[in-house]
């Protein structure tokens, strides 16, 4: 029984004077020290298939339908022929907007085109 004692007293005198000399040297040195009692067989983790979390999922987008397309006939538009007159001034005898006022009323004259050979006015 002894004999057990001293064993037990000398291994903790080691372990503490190991843990002294470990705490000072490396680390004013960086290192990195590791104690640790270990039963069995060493464990460094998982294997390769589980060593990381699962990623998230990716989110699920609600599924839109197309836009609907409908082909319509394409618009015709017809123009109607909309009486247009020019305004005759016999006092000035000049048509408006060349003259801006006609004392005695304008006279409303169906539009004629200019003989050939003549440049319209300026």
């Amino acid at each position: 029984m002894r004999r057990l004692g001293r064993l037990v007293v000398a291994g903790g005198l080691a372990l503490a004077i190991s843990l002294v000399a470990l705490m000072t040297s490396p680390a004013s040195a960086g290192g990195r020290v590791f104690v640790g009692v270990g039963v069995g067989f060493p464990f460094w983790g998982f294997p390769y298939p589980y060593a990381y979390p699962f990623p998230y999922p990716y989110p699920a987008y609600p599924a839109f339908a197309p836009p609907v397309a409908v082909q319509s006939q394409p618009t015709t538009f017809v123009q109607q022929e909309s009486p247009s007159y020019w305004y005759y001034c016999q006092a000035s005898q000049a048509y408006y907007p060349y003259v801006s006022e006609c004392p005695g009323g304008w006279l409303q004259v169906a539009p004629q085109p200019p003989p050939p050979g003549t440049a319209p006015p300026r």
